[in-house]
């Protein structure tokens, strides 16, 4: 594979559908700007409503003949989710990506709308749903791809599947964060998993910016998120670096179904693909997070 893999190795995305979380800043706009330049129509789905109208204000300005729709998003709501989904089901007949991105870090503990931590609930569930909500549109396009953002520190996740939500254990910012990004390599890798048995072409890629420079992050009160937000900067590659191991497993006609791409470097440096840690590739872990969230969601596999 191209070792200098950037922007400009992107294919042609004209004619292609895609929906991007947590479009409307940070890593998050920076894979929506990039896909738009290349003639994808991108969904930015984002529960700021006000911050997507200017992300797509921006998006404009840099690639004028951009085709951007604004989805209302708020993965911290089921009710939300199945809404988002069924707008876009409205509005397009198949999908060509579905970019997993928007997430929460080291936030104080809150719940979701239907009762999950939050941060287990925005950064797995709601996506767990958002996805089982459009698999039939994704499974409309040939050679779809769903990608998932992840993080190094799915490196010190640990699962405990009998208290996913933290309602019988001392809640831990950090440790929540690490099991909700192990969560998201549990999940990509077993949805492919089901996707190659399933007899369609439809691809689950995980991806990791390394260390970028974006908000994530600031959200919380303690003194680790007061100390992150001026420190980040320092070793860290720019968001724009950060989008580019999600754009390539989205669009690189090399990369397949089941891997993980992140910085050469771990922290910062070209994409390429890499190993997770053990934890990340336990089959069985996977396949129990999975059914666990069917029972919290109530969907399925194939839903419709």
């Amino acid at each position: 594979m191209k070792q200098h893999w950037n922007a400009q190795d992107i294919p042609d995305q004209s004619g292609r559908n895609a929906v991007v979380t947590g479009a409307n800043a940070g890593i998050g706009f920076e894979i929506a700007s990039a896909l738009a330049a290349k003639g994808a129509t991108v969904f930015l789905a984002c529960r700021n409503l006000s911050k997507a109208a200017e992300a797509a204000i921006r998006i404009h300005a840099k690639s004028p003949l951009s085709k951007i729709e604004i989805i209302p998003l708020d993965l911290g709501s089921l009710d939300s989710i199945k809404s988002a989904a069924d707008l876009v089901s409205r509005r397009m007949q198949r999908l060509d990506l579905l970019i997993n991105n928007a997430g929460l870090m080291a936030t104080d503990l809150s719940r979701t709308a239907d009762g999950f931590e939050m941060q287990i609930g925005v950064n797995h569930l709601g996506h767990f749903a958002l996805t089982m909500h459009l698999l039939p549109l994704l499974s409309n396009a040939q050679g779809s791809r769903i990608v998932t953002m992840s993080s190094i520190g799915h490196r010190r996740g640990k699962m405990n599947l009998a208290d996913l939500n933290y309602e019988h254990r001392k809640y831990r910012r950090w440790e929540a964060y690490f099991q909700s990004k192990l969560a998201n390599l549990l999940f990509s890798a077993e949805l492919n998993r089901r996707l190659v048995t399933s007899g369609g072409s439809s691809q689950s890629l995980a991806a990791h910016p390394g260390i970028a420079k974006t908000d994530l992050g600031s959200e919380g009160s303690s003194l680790t998120n007061r100390l992150l937000a001026p420190n980040t900067p320092f070793g860290s590659q720019s968001a724009q670096a950060g989008a580019l191991p999600a754009l390539r497993a989205a669009t690189d006609f090399d990369a397949k179904g089941g891997e993980f791409y992140g910085p050469r470097w771990l922290f910062r440096g070209y994409p390429s693909a890499e190993t997770p840690n053990k934890a990340a590739r336990d089959e069985a872990s996977a396949e129990a997070l999975w059914r666990l969230s069917e029972s919290l969601t109530n969907l399925s596999f194939g839903h419709r």
